[in-house]
């Protein structure tokens, strides 16, 4: 067998006019079929840190639940300097750069494709199902391969594949570029991609391959120690080499919200999630073998190394209750990169085997799982446009009322709403800083996972008394909006109750109703008056 990296192609090291114009269309393509939505989910997080580095007067309060975890990258940083070099407003600028991350995705993907197959069929089937399955939950780690949104793991994506490439074809230094962006993008997702490297160059370059294969000897070249022995007793250690500090009871309630974090509580369907790459893997690296594609090959047993290696590590530091701070570090996102990788090599294999030059056979294929998937898509964003374009509004109540905050209230202004808001049916996850602008009280869906980076900081404990004064908000009448107003300043509230206004109310909708809350309204409601109003909505 040839050893491997034999099989790199450096003469297609370019890219050709052609398959740029190719690789733009199944961007075109991967982007209608995702959607964009650039304030869901962890965009609350990112998103506000961009506003406040391009207008620092911007949240005056609770700033510290997205400054202390969006201080960890440079992400925010890149995006705000973006907007300013091309003189772009925000909206347009993360738009710009979800479709330049999709696009990088694509392109690294192609490059890696050409060093695993010579068939152009297998080349573009592998980056076609790379695209189409962008949306694709990653077992049970609450993580998309692609989010439909610009975020740290988006670009860190893209610049590991980068590396991984410049690994393959020995390019080292270029590899070392790749990864410190990566890095400095999301620390964590880079830990991933390098150990997966490491694995690599362990089984190419000392040896490893070899003991895969049946060699008797576990040391590497020229009797040195094996790099997969060193590099397996490095992550052993990884847990001895962190903080085992036991957090606060405040900080034990909050990270127990959020059952991924520990194995153990996954769902049948997600281990199976876990699981079965290891066995697809297996039989695609004994493919590979078969076929003389040695470095298809190497990647495959190194993702089965990798995944066995971040397996064990997530049963050590998710189950043992001593174990608990290290949780937040999650070895199981290791598998976003995995699931890229597996799709590529499996999509190269449809390619060679099935497809070939069948074009009834690409439509047949390709087609439905296109279609299929935009159509969850649609299911998981019900209430909001597929695209959300900027400058438009959809016609969503919760979006309308967040545009009109953001256009009509104070920089400085304070708001309460309901705290499980990101739950809502048709609220479909958006943030609300990140759509407003404005500071808010904590939320229970995403303040509550950024602070679970951090246990030792008092952020569990502000996030356990904000959410208490707002405990029962369905329930809340006058007096409760005064003790809002007087305890921590809050100086507008968004009401949801269906059947509940007050008496200062600028804006209203179908769902929805922005309410001022002044001094006169506190010291009114110490007094008695202004009582709550029932609303007959017809």
């Amino acid at each position: 067998m040839k050893q491997a990296s034999d099989n790199v192609h450096p003469s297609r090291a370019r890219t050709s006019l052609t398959d740029f114009l190719l690789l733009l269309l199944i961007t075109a393509a991967a982007f209608a079929i995702q959607g964009y939505h650039p304030a869901v989910e962890d965009a609350e997080i990112y998103v506000p840190q961009i506003q406040k580095l391009l207008h620092p007067e911007l949240f005056p309060f609770g700033a510290e639940f997205f400054e202390t975890h969006a201080r960890l990258t440079l992400f925010p940083n890149l995006i705000a300097a973006t907007s300013r070099l091309l003189h772009l407003p925000l909206g347009w600028t993360l738009l710009g750069w979800q479709l330049l991350a999709i696009f990088l995705l694509l392109l690294a993907c192609h490059r890696l494709a050409e060093v695993f197959f010579t068939e152009r069929a297998a080349q573009w089937s592998a980056i076609a199902l790379v695209a189409g399955v962008m949306t694709i939950p990653v077992a049970g780690t609450a993580l998309y391969i692609f989010d439909e949104y610009i975020n740290p793991r988006s670009i860190a994506l893209f610049a590991a594949l980068f590396a991984l490439d410049s690994v393959l074809r020995r390019r080292h230094g270029r590899a070392a570029a790749w990864m410190a962006l990566a890095a400095a993008i999301h620390p964590l997702m880079s830990v991933f991609a390098l150990s997966l490297i490491v694995v690599i160059i362990w089984l190419r370059d000392f040896g490893g391959i070899r003991l895969l294969h049946g060699a008797s000897s576990v040391s590497g070249i020229n009797g040195k120690p094996g790099g997969g022995a060193i590099a397996a007793g490095a992550l052993a250690l990884l847990p001895l080499g962190l903080s085992l500090r036991q957090p606060s009871p405040a900080y034990r309630a909050v990270i127990q919200m959020r059952p991924y974090f520990f194995i153990l509580e996954w769902r049948w369907y997600e281990w199976i999630g876990l699981i079965a790459p290891i066995a697809v893997l297996g039989w695609l690296a004994w493919e590979a073998r078969r076929r003389g594609q040695s470095d298809a090959e190497l990647l495959c047993r190194a993702l089965v190394i990798y995944e066995v290696v971040y397996f064990s590590l997530a049963l050590v530091m998710t189950i043992p209750p001593r174990f608990l701070a290290l949780v937040r570090y999650q070895p199981l996102r290791s598998l976003q990169l995995l699931y890229v990788l597996l799709f590529l090599v499996l999509g190269g294999w449809v390619g060679q085997t099935l497809l070939r030059k069948r074009v009834l056979a690409w439509v047949a294929l390709f087609t439905p799982l296109a279609v299929g998937m935009f159509i969850v898509q649609g299911q998981i964003f019900p209430a909001t446009p597929h695209v959300e374009w900027p400058g438009r509004v959809p016609a969503n109540d919760w979006l309308q009322a967040f545009a009109w905050i953001r256009g009509n209230t104070p920089q400085n202004a304070i708001f309460a709403l309901n705290p499980y808001h990101m739950e809502l049916r048709g609220e479909d996850e958006h943030g609300f800083r990140a759509s407003t602008q404005r500071s808010m009280l904590v939320d229970a869906v995403k303040d509550s996972g950024a602070l679970t980076m951090f246990p030792d900081l008092p952020l569990a404990e502000t996030w356990e008394a904000e959410m208490k004064a707002e405990a029962g908000w369905e329930r809340f009448q006058t007096a409760d909006f005064a003790r809002l107003r007087r305890d921590w300043g809050v100086t507008w509230v968004v009401l949801d109750q269906p059947n509940l206004t007050l008496p200062d109310c600028p804006y209203a909708n179908r769902t929805l109703r922005v309410c001022k809350l002044d001094d006169t309204f506190s010291m009114q409601s110490s007094g008695g008056s202004a009582p709550a109003v029932a609303v007959n909505h017809q």
